[in-house]
C-alpha cells in the first residue's frame, strides 16, 4: 500500500501524534541573546574602548537603544556611540551581511537623526560602511 499525505495525517490524528513546527527565527536567534555580546563585538567594544582613552569619541554603550521602524518591526543597533561634538552615532558590528539586516540599517537612516555606521572587522583593521 502506497501512503498518501492525507493517510499519513489520518493516522498522525488517530495516534494523537502533534506534527513538529519549526521556527527558524527562534532557533536562529539561540546563537545571541540579548545584552551579550559576540567576539567581534567584544573585539569592537574594545576598539571603541581604545578610542573613548585617546578622545575621539566621548562614550559608548552597547545594545542601549531598540528603535522602532513600523508595526512589529525593531532594529536595536549594537553600539550607540557617542561623538566628542555631542552627534550619536548607532553602529552595527557583522562579521558577514545578511540582506535583512542591511534593509533594517537603511530604513533606521532614513527614519531617525543618528548617523548609522557598519562596522566589519577585516584582519587587522575595521572596515567601515556609512549609511
Amino acid at each position: 500500500m502506497k501512503w498518501t499525505a492525507n493517510d499519513i495525517d489520518a493516522a498522525q490524528r488517530r495516534m494523537g501524534a502533534k506534527t513538529p513546527v519549526f521556527r527558524a527565527k527562534a532557533v536562529r536567534r539561540a546563537f545571541h541573546r540579548a545584552g551579550e555580546m559576540n567576539k567581534t563585538e567584544a573585539a569592537y567594544a574594545a576598539y571603541l574602548d581604545a578610542q573613548k582613552k585617546t578622545g575621539l569619541i566621548a562614550d559608548y554603550r552597547f545594545e542601549a537603544v531598540k528603535l522602532r521602524l513600523a508595526d512589529k518591526t525593531f532594529y536595536t543597533p549594537d553600539f550607540v556611540v557617542l561623538a566628542p561634538d555631542g552627534v550619536l552615532e548607532m553602529h552595527e558590528v557583522k562579521g558577514f551581511w545578511e540582506e535583512d539586516a542591511r534593509v533594517k540599517i537603511k530604513v533606521a537612516a532614513a527614519q531617525f537623526p543618528f548617523r548609522f555606521v557598519a562596522v566589519q572587522k577585516s584582519k587587522n583593521r575595521w572596515k567601515v560602511e556609512a549609511f
